[in-house]
C-alpha cells in the first residue's frame, strides 16, 4: 500500500486486494469452485463488469468481478461460458441462483445490468452505490471519490478505458478490476447509513426496485439519425447519403464486432455526405483533414458504394429533416408562443430547484425534467396520476405533485428566470440513465 498526498492530507492508495489479485476463472472446474465459495459466504454480493466500449460493437461483458464476505473475490471470464440458443450457460444459471439469495451491490447499475442479464444474471434485490450517493446529495458520486471520501482509500482509475476483450488480460488490469469490488460492500454500508440518517432509505429502495423492474425500451426508430452533428445538415439529399453510409458502417461493425467509430467516425460520415466523393482520391481528400486512418481506407470502396446508393435515392424517398414524434417544442418556443405554459414551467423549475436544494438531492433525481415539461405542457387535471403514468415513484409524487399543481395555477412567468440550456430529449435520456431511472437498454 502506498500513500497519495491530497490537499496536504495523506490518503493511502489501495494498490492490490487484501488477499491479492485472483486468477481469472476460465474453466468449468474453477467456476464450480467459485460457486461453492460464494454459496458458503454471507451477506450481499459486490458485483461489477467490464465491457469493451469503444472497441467492440456489442456491449457484452468481458470480465465479471464478484466478492462476498467469507466467499472470496472472483474474476470470471464470461466468454468461455457464453449463452447457447438463448439460454445461459448452466454455471451462470447456478451463479444467478446464488446471487438471488441476497442483495447485489452495483455501482451505476444501469450500465452493467444489460450485459449481466445477457449472461443470465438477474438480481432479485439491488443496491446501487452511485444512485444512492446521488439521493444522499453527496457532491461526487464516482466510485473513486466515494471510496476516498467515505473509506479513506484512493483507487487508481488508469485502466478504465482499456480494451477488455484483450486476451490474456494483463495482471495490472485484473488488479484494477478486482479493486472495483474490493471495498464495495463497505461503501454500501456507509451510503446506507447516510441515507438512513437523512430519512431517505425508502426513497432509495423505490429507485433500486424501479431499476430492476424497468422494461426494455422499444427499438429505436431510424437510429442513423443519432449521428453526431447531423442536426447541422439541412438538405434532404445529404440525409439520404448519411443514412446509406451509416447502415453500411453498422453492417460491417455488427459482422466484425468492431465499434462503429473505429471503422468510420460520425464526423467522417458527415463530411462524406456533404462532399459526396466518387473516387478513392476524392474520398481521401475529404478524409485527410479529419486525420484519415488506414482502417477507414481499408473499406474505401464500401464507403464509395454507399455514397453512390445515397445519391441514387429518388427525391420522393429522401428522409425528412425531422420525424414526427411526441417530443415537446423547445422551451424558447414556449416563451415566445405559449406564454401560459411557459409560466407553468418557470414556476415549476424555480420551486423544484428550491425543494431539491432543501432536500440535498439533485433536481433531476427528484423528478425527471422531461416529466416536468410534459406536466406543464399538458396541464393534467390529476397531476399525481399523470406523474405515475410518466414513471415517477411514489416518494417523488408525494413531494413533487403539490409543487407542479401549484405551478399550473400561475399565469405569469417568474421574472427574469435564468436561462436554462436546452438538452435534446435523446441526450437527456442518455445522461439520466444512471440518475433518473430509465429504461434499461440491451446491448446493440
Amino acid at each position: 500500500m502506498e500513500t497519495q498526498e491530497t490537499e496536504h492530507v495523506v490518503v493511502p492508495a489501495l494498490l492490490v486486494p487484501m488477499d491479492g489479485t485472483p486468477e481469472v476463472i476460465s474453466t468449468e472446474k474453477d467456476f464450480e469452485k467459485a460457486l461453492v465459495q460464494l454459496a458458503q459466504g454471507s451477506g450481499a454480493f459486490a458485483v461489477d463488469a467490464e465491457r469493451a466500449s469503444g472497441y467492440k460493437y456489442s456491449q457484452r461483458a468481458y470480465l465479471i468481478q464478484i466478492k462476498r464476505t467469507n466467499g472470496g473475490l472472483h474474476l470470471i471470464d464470461p466468454i468461455p461460458f457464453a449463452p447457447h440458443d438463448g439460454e445461459p450457460h448452466p454455471l451462470f444459471a447456478q451463479l444467478n441462483e446464488i446471487l438471488r439469495t441476497d442483495e447485489v451491490i452495483l455501482h451505476a447499475s444501469t450500465q452493467d445490468l444489460p450485459c449481466l442479464r445477457e449472461v443470465g444474471i438477474h438480481p432479485k434485490k439491488l443496491f446501487d452505490t452511485e444512485l444512492g450517493g446521488r439521493i444522499a446529495g453527496l457532491p461526487r458520486v464516482g466510485l473513486g471519490p466515494l471510496v476516498e471520501a467515505h473509506l479513506g482509500f484512493v483507487l487508481a482509475k488508469e485502466h478504465s478505458a482499456v480494451d477488455w476483450s484483450t486476451r490474456p488480460l494483463p495482471l495490472d488490469w485484473l488488479t484494477y478490476a478486482a479493486l472495483d469490488v474490493e471495498l464495495l460492500i463497505e461503501l454500501r454500508e456507509k451510503i446506507s447509513g447516510i441515507l438512513e440518517r437523512q430519512g431517505k432509505s425508502a426513497w432509495a429502495a423505490q429507485e433500486f426496485e424501479a431499476i430492476l423492474n424497468a422494461p426494455a425500451p422499444p427499438p429505436r426508430v431510424d437510429p442513423w439519425r443519432r449521428t453526431s452533428g447531423m442536426h447541422k445538415i439541412k438538405r434532404r439529399d445529404r440525409l439520404a447519403i448519411i443514412k446509406t453510409l451509416w447502415h453500411a458502417r453498422d453492417t460491417i461493425a455488427r459482422e466484425t464486432d468492431i465499434a462503429p467509430g473505429k471503422l468510420l467516425t460520425d464526423s467522417a460520415i458527415l463530411e462524406l455526405a456533404l462532399h459526396a466523393p466518387t473516387t478513392r482520391k476524392e474520398l481521401e481528400k475529404v478524409l485527410r483533414p479529419l486525420g484519415m486512418r488506414a482502417r477507414w481506407l481499408e473499406r474505401s470502396q464500401i464507403w464509395l458504394d454507399a455514397i453512390c446508393d445515397g445519391v441514387a435515392v429518388p427525391e420522393s424517398h429522401w428522409p425528412q429533416i425531422r420525424l414526427a414524434s411526441d417530443a415537446l417544442p423547445p422551451v424558447k418556443i414556449w416563451r415566445d408562443r405559449h406564454l401560459d405554459k411557459y409560466a407553468h414551467l418557470s414556476h415549476a423549475r424555480l420551486n423544484l430547484e428550491k425543494m431539491a436544494e432543501s432536500l440535498s438531492i439533485p433536481v433531476e433525481n427528484l423528478i425527471s425534467p422531461d416529466s416536468v415539461r410534459r406536466i406543464c405542457w399538458t396541464h393534467p387535471s390529476d397531476v399525481a396520476l399523470a406523474l405515475g403514468d410518466l414513471g415517477a415513484r411514489a416518494w417523488q409524487i408525494e413531494i413533487v405533485a403539490p409543487i407542479l399543481a401549484q405551478a399550473l395555477t400561475e399565469v405569469e412567468p417568474v421574472p427574469e428566470i435564468p436561462e436554462i440550456p436546452e438538452v435534446p430529449e435523446s441526450a437527456e435520456s442518455d445522461e439520466l440513465r444512471n440518475t433518473q431511472v430509465a429504461k434499461i437498454e440491451p446491448a446493440p
